[in-house]
């Protein structure tokens, strides 16, 4: 039979459960408002009845506290995870759009494209026109040509500032992720150290899953939470568990208790991708050296949406095909190169390349060489097709240590850079460059054309030079827009007259222009860009030289050669942008711009509202309910009382028993 007592010991456990479940509610009660805190209950069983050999059979023997748990739902966790990895990249873009916006918009404030443009081919040209060869007109009009280039100079640099920002917010992003990469790590370690002894670690189980919030919105992440078995005992559970997080498309940051950590190395100037990216961009590394994929086509987050404005080329990224290797030998040293065809209109065509004029990494097949120069050419085939191709001179064993380009590369696939498919700041500036190189080019063509007084006119639009203070020269034999097939011929003709052979005159007619390092650099306009478009010093100092007339014999007060270049700004077939006029470059830009900017805030308002939505039902679930947390005040309270009048109740029992029973 059951002890004396034992309804005393029953009594008891009650009290023990109501005194925890009030504790448990207390601490609910607490952490009402405290980020990231899950709602605990405590987990509660009949204790396990003893046979007293009755007719009744067993005797129930009160109630046991198992555990306090988290009231926790890892479904909403994975969602929410999920889609906050989206609120943080558009949140980003968002964010930078809309400056970029406010940089290209001409609303009256600030003097944008529209207004200075105007100025200078409308309100300039027709006082010029009035007045032809009046030096204050030309003067005047120089003015306004130059308000046009130094608005491309200062949109160009703000948006130079906008990659630096976003340059600079990718290494606050790293620094972030190794910050909550350790700190996860050190709970990794605590939390299996409590558990292992078959308590619940509530609390660090709740920051840990804080620290995924916070790291979803940067990167997208993936967490993986795997019980370790006991390879002597399978079937018993150790309570410990191997946690893993990976981020970036599944590149593995946290592995129980080691993680990984990231550094960003900022590019040397001769690793540019693009001609008008700003120095010392950043590239991010693996602790042990191993290259962080930036460019993964899964990844999510803050961190992407970072990268795709810093880097984002519309998928306009250098890509062709090797067609033959070779070397070359300036100054006594021998250097491979690499000839490559391609066939992307924007590769083709100079005006349109962001290729970079400083060096950079080549990738043929699947290594990585420097380069330090290339060379763009144009020649024919014997049907008339122009044939677009890059030579590329590859640095030597400074850069390149032991690699070295090999015959056999013919056929393989050469790329620089990754296309990215997002309009970020280098798109932007490829376009500005350009129109800038367009508009130059043919506003040159057309003055140089014709005669002030008695003189030949001479350019206006010209680049300046990044050292020394001097200007580009852009002479007309590296003209590449105007190369003709028929003009190839002359040339090949002309070479075969000499006593060349017609493979060798071939080769030697083609038309070349050479960018890059080790004074390779001539005077084509594709080292003109928006940054350094500038007006041409001689003419600022000299404005009578500005060309107003088509014919030499022609009166000073002739201005023919102005209604061409009245035509240039809205007629298409003097110049196109895009399949428009010269006049709607600022149209064409500012629809990219905006369509981008409210696909972002479109973008960024949906996710924040499924965002809000999930953790809406996971505080439902999770979430301390102040009425709720009252309720269970008083009906522990009442439980804890119960018992306590239980005990009460046998205390005077056993008093009676044994102190007024006679024995």
């Amino acid at each position: 039979m059951s002890s004396t007592f034992f309804g005393l010991n029953i009594a008891y456990t009650g009290l023990l459960a109501s005194n925890a479940a009030l504790n448990t509610t207390s601490n609910n009660i607490a952490n009402v408002q405290t980020e990231g805190y899950s709602r605990q209950q405590v987990t509660q069983q009949a204790a396990s009845a003893l046979k007293v050999f009755q007719t009744y059979g067993c005797a129930g023997a009160g109630v046991e506290t198992l555990a306090i748990e988290r009231v926790r739902d890892e479904f909403y966790d994975f969602r929410y995870w999920s889609n906050n990895a989206k609120v943080g990249e558009y949140g980003q873009k968002q964010y930078y759009m809309q400056q970029i916006e406010a940089y290209f918009d001409d609303n009256g404030k600030n003097a944008g494209f529209k207004t200075v443009f105007d100025q200078m081919m409308i309100t300039g040209l027709q006082a010029w026109m009035n007045n032809p060869d009046d030096v204050a007109t030309k003067q005047q009009f120089i003015g306004f040509a130059g308000s046009l280039a130094e608005y491309f100079n200062g949109v160009a640099g703000n948006m130079q500032k906008v990659q630096k920002d976003a340059n600079q917010e990718i290494k606050l992003k790293i620094d972030e992720i190794n910050s909550i990469a350790g700190e996860i790590a050190t709970l990794d370690k605590q939390i299996n150290t409590i558990e292992l002894s078959g308590t619940p670690a509530n609390e660090l189980r709740d920051r840990r899953e804080l620290l995924i919030d916070q790291l979803s919105q940067i990167v997208d992440t993936e967490v993986q939470e795997i019980p370790i078995i006991d390879k002597n005992m399978p079937d018993r559970e150790t309570g410990a568990n191997r946690y893993i997080v990976k981020i970036a498309g599944g590149q593995t940051l946290v592995d129980g208790n080691d993680y990984k950590s990231l550094e960003c190395v900022a590019r040397k100037d001769f690793e540019k991708v693009n001609q008008s990216d700003i120095d010392g961009l950043y590239d991010v590394y693996w602790g042990d050296g191993q290259k962080f994929n930036l460019y993964s086509g899964a990844m999510g987050g803050e961190l992407k949406g970072l990268v795709d404005l810093r880097d984002g080329n519309n998928g306009e990224s250098f890509a062709g095909q090797v067609t033959g290797v070779g070397s070359v030998t300036t100054n006594g040293v021998t250097q491979s190169t690499v000839t490559i065809d391609v066939n992307k209109h924007y590769l083709t065509d100079l005006n349109k390349c962001n290729l970079s004029d400083q060096g950079g990494v080549i990738k043929l097949g699947n290594q990585e060489f420097y380069y330090d120069s290339w060379t763009y050419s144009v020649s024919y085939d014997n049907n008339g097709e122009p044939n677009y191709s890059y030579t590329f001179t590859i640095s030597g064993p400074e850069k390149n240590g032991t690699k070295t380009v090999i015959g056999g590369m013919e056929g393989k696939t050469a790329t620089i850079g990754t296309s990215i498919n997002y309009q970020g700041v280098p798109y932007y500036m490829a376009q500005m460059n350009e129109w800038v190189r367009t508009f130059s080019q043919k506003f040159n063509d057309i003055i140089t054309s014709g005669y002030s007084g008695t003189e030949q006119g001479i350019k206006m639009f010209t680049a300046s030079m990044p050292t020394d203070d001097k200007q580009y020269n852009l002479p007309d034999d590296k003209r590449y827009d105007t190369e003709s097939y028929e003009a190839y011929l002359e040339r090949v003709k002309a070479l075969e007259a000499g006593g060349m052979s017609t493979a060798d005159a071939m080769e030697a007619a083609k038309l070349t222009v050479s960018v890059g390092m080790n004074n390779v650099t001539e005077d084509s306009y594709f080292m003109m860009t928006a940054l350094n478009v500038d007006i041409l010093t001689a003419l600022e100092l000299d404005p009578s030289r500005l060309a107003n007339k088509k014919e030499l014999g022609d009166g000073v007060e002739q201005n023919d050669l102005l209604e061409d270049i009245k035509d240039l700004a809205s007629d298409k077939g003097t110049m196109s942008f895009r399949g428009s006029s010269a006049s709607e470059f600022l149209q064409c830009i500012l629809s990219d711009i905006a369509l981008n900017a409210r696909r972002a805030e479109t973008f960024y308002q949906s996710f924040s509202d499924i965002a809000y939505t999930v953790d809406t039902q996971r505080n439902s679930i999770s979430g301390v309910d102040e009425d709720e947390e009252a309720i269970n005040l008083v009906k522990f309270q009442n439980g804890y009382n119960l018992a306590c009048k239980m005990i009460q109740t046998l205390s005077e029992v056993y008093d009676r028993l044994i102190l007024q029973t006679g024995v």
